[in-house]
């Protein structure tokens, strides 16, 4: 996934604008989550709010890497950033944290622009800690 200026709007549809990832059954790789995706086509279409349901698609009691490609407007112009999350909610098991926290910089490296690196635990309102 990488943040991109221009494109076709058939490209700009296809274009993932959040993914989800999770360990292999193994847990031996990292591998996309089937159907935990977000394609820009789908923001005002079958998704109203992209962030809201992107935290929708996270487990209660399991980690998980994720990629949101966040758009917002300063007063000088519109801008897109690859922001990445390693969810880890107190609920997941020990050893999930310990595997995923030992393997997020192996899947950050595979990924180039991004901006923020975030920590992410579940609450009533979404908690995040940002790491730099």
């Amino acid at each position: 996934m990488k943040v991109r200026k221009c494109s076709t709007p058939e490209e700009i549809k296809k274009r993932k604008k959040a993914v989800i990832f999770c360990l292999s059954p193994d847990k031996k790789c990292i591998i996309v989550e089937e159907g935990k995706e977000i394609l820009v086509g789908d923001v005002g279409v079958t998704v109203t709010d992209p962030f809201k349901h992107f935290v929708q698609m996270l487990p209660e009691k399991d980690c998980r890497y994720a990629l949101y490609d966040a758009s917002f407007e300063t007063k000088e112009s519109k801008k897109e950033e690859l922001m990445f999350f390693l969810w880890a909610p107190e609920q997941a098991p020990l050893k999930s944290k310990m595997i995923y926290a030992s393997s997020k910089d192996a899947i950050k490296k595979k990924f180039q622009g991004i901006v923020c690196d975030t920590i992410a635990v579940p609450c009533r309102a979404a908690h995040l800690h940002h790491t730099g």
